[in-house]
C-alpha cells in the first residue's frame, strides 16, 4: 500500500502534507501526548514496530510536560529527543501547543507544521494538535471529512458538525479515567488501542 506525501510551504507559518488523491494507504499510526515521558516513548515506538504500521504520526506535545500537567513517569525530554530522532524517517508530526522553536532545534525532523492533510481512502482528514482546530474551532471541511487531533488526553470517536472527530488519547497522560493509547488506521478502520494493543474504539469510514 502506498500513501504519497508532498510538504508544502505556506505563504503563513502554516505549511501541510497533503497525500495525494486516489490512492491507497498504508497501514498509519497516531499518537499524542508524550510530554517528554521516555516510558510513553518507549511504549509508542514498540507498538508502532509492534503493528507493523508504515507511518507514525505524531500529533504534538513531544518534550515539555507543560505546565498544567504533574510529571510524567520517566520524565526525561532529552531521552525522548535521541529516540524519536532514531526513527526520525518513520515520522510525520504536528506541532502542539507545548511544542516550541528550540525544541525543533533538537529534533531531527520537522515538527512546526500546524496541520497536515492526508488522503485517507478517498477521505479527507485534517490533522492538527487540537488546541488552534477542533470541534470549537472547525478547520474548512465538507460532510463525511475527518478530524484527527490530540490536545485533550482524551480518548474519542464523535460525529459532529458533518465531520467524524477522533482522538487517540495520550500516550503519557491519559484523563477522565483512559488509559495510555494510540490508534491505528488500515483497510478504511481507525482502532484507538491501549499501549498493551488491547482495542478501546473502532471507526470504519466509507
Amino acid at each position: 500500500m502506498n500513501l504519497l506525501c508532498t510538504r508544502v510551504k505556506a505563504e503563513a507559518p502554516l505549511d501541510k502534507f497533503i497525500a495525494k488523491k486516489g490512492v491507497t494507504c498504508m497501514k498509519l499510526m497516531f499518537a499524542s501526548d508524550i510530554h517528554g515521558s521516555l516510558s510513553a516513548a518507549e511504549a509508542v515506538v514498540a507498538r508502532y514496530r509492534a503493528e507493523g504500521a508504515s507511518r507514525l504520526v505524531l500529533l504534538g506535545d513531544l518534550l515539555y510536560h507543560g505546565p498544567r500537567n504533574d510529571l510524567p513517569d520517566r520524565y526525561d525530554p532529552k531521552g525522548v529527543t535521541a529516540l524519536l530522532n532514531s526513527v526520525k524517517d518513520e515520522l510525520l508530526c504536528v506541532r502542539g501547543n507545548c511544542d516550541a522553536e528550540v525544541d525543533q532545534m533538537v529534533l531531527d525532523f520537522p515538527i512546526m507544521a500546524d496541520y497536515a492533510l492526508f488522503d485517507l481512502d478517498g477521505t479527507t482528514a485534517f490533522i492538527t494538535h487540537g488546541h488552534l482546530f477542533s470541534l470549537e474551532h472547525l478547520p474548512p471541511h465538507k460532510p463525511g471529512d475527518l478530524l484527527i487531533h490530540g490536545h485533550t488526553h482524551v480518548l474519542t470517536v464523535q460525529h459532529q458538525a458533518g465531520l467524524t472527530y477522533l482522538n487517540p488519547g495520550s500516550a503519557a497522560l491519559p484523563k477522565e479515567g483512559h488509559p495510555k493509547s494510540y490508534m491505528v488506521y488500515e483497510d478504511s478502520v481507525f482502532t484507538i488501542k491501549t499501549l498493551d494493543g488491547e482495542p478501546v474504539l473502532t471507526h470504519r469510514i466509507g
